[in-house]
């Protein structure tokens, strides 16, 4: 049998929360969530999850949205060593998985830098709850041989990434934070010679109760994006994977 898990005084464990759904975390998660005594979230972890932290925890919502970043990323680091300087057991709490666009790089070095003692614990990332809730996969011997995961977040209002690396045929592409960038993410990847017709899986709130499934094509996303009228957060999952998705799981 494992040893249990246990979060040291002075300490902090930056915790994957997972998708959404609230029996989608870690037991290890829950372990955590059961020991501490401060916990730093963020506005992607949904009510569900945090209804693990007990009743007396000091919650704190650190989240960012597009257009008004209530905290800077170096405040949040700052608070992070301050809590555990007090002596606290600190858990920052993480939609998906703290190593896949969630920044957990950039608090790790700085908690290591302050010389304070971290732990990280995995989550299940957003592209896997929901493909796994959508019943379809994000790789397959007869259709995708790579999975590649993006951020399609905008940096001076541009969007640039490798786009022939990411045309490559049989393969499924996963864009995080892509719904700003549509235009420019269904244009350049036909550019790069991905076929308009590539099925495309727009996902909003994977796994939560308010989830939205469009089924598209990558010459339409763009459209389907606006006439649906789809909002963040959601992850586009494209590749010929998502026709194999079940059409009684509720995608339109």
């Amino acid at each position: 049998m494992s040893v249990p898990f246990h979060l040291p005084p002075g300490s902090v464990a930056l915790v994957g929360g997972g998708p959404g759904a609230g029996d989608l975390i870690t037991l290890r998660a829950f372990h955590c969530l059961q020991q501490a005594d401060v916990v730093l979230y963020d506005l992607l972890v949904g009510p569900d999850v945090l209804a693990h932290v007990p009743a007396g925890v000091e919650r704190i919502n650190v989240g960012k949205a597009a257009g008004r970043h209530s905290w800077a990323q170096r405040d949040i680091c700052a608070l992070l060593v301050e809590k555990a300087r007090a002596g606290l057991r600190v858990v920052r709490l993480k939609g998906g998985d703290p190593f896949i666009f969630g920044r957990g790089g950039e608090e790790m070095d700085a908690l290591i830098e302050a010389g304070i003692t971290v732990q990280v614990i995995p989550g299940i990332t957003a592209a896997m709850g929901a493909a796994a809730g959508l019943a379809f996969p994000l790789t397959h011997r007869d259709h995708a041989h790579s999975c590649v995961f993006v951020t399609g977040h905008l940096q001076h209002d541009q969007l640039t990434l490798n786009w022939t690396a990411l045309a490559q045929p049989r393969q499924t592409v996963v864009i995080y934070m892509g719904l700003t960038g549509v235009q420019t993410i269904a244009t350049s990847l036909q550019a790069a010679g991905l076929p308009a017709q590539t099925p495309v899986a727009i996902v909003r709130s994977a796994t939560c109760p308010d989830q939205e499934t469009h089924v598209t094509t990558l010459e339409a996303l763009p459209e389907t994006v606006r006439e649906r009228g789809v909002t963040p957060p959601a992850l586009l999952v494209i590749g010929t994977v998502v026709g194999l998705m079940r059409v009684e799981n509720g995608a339109e």
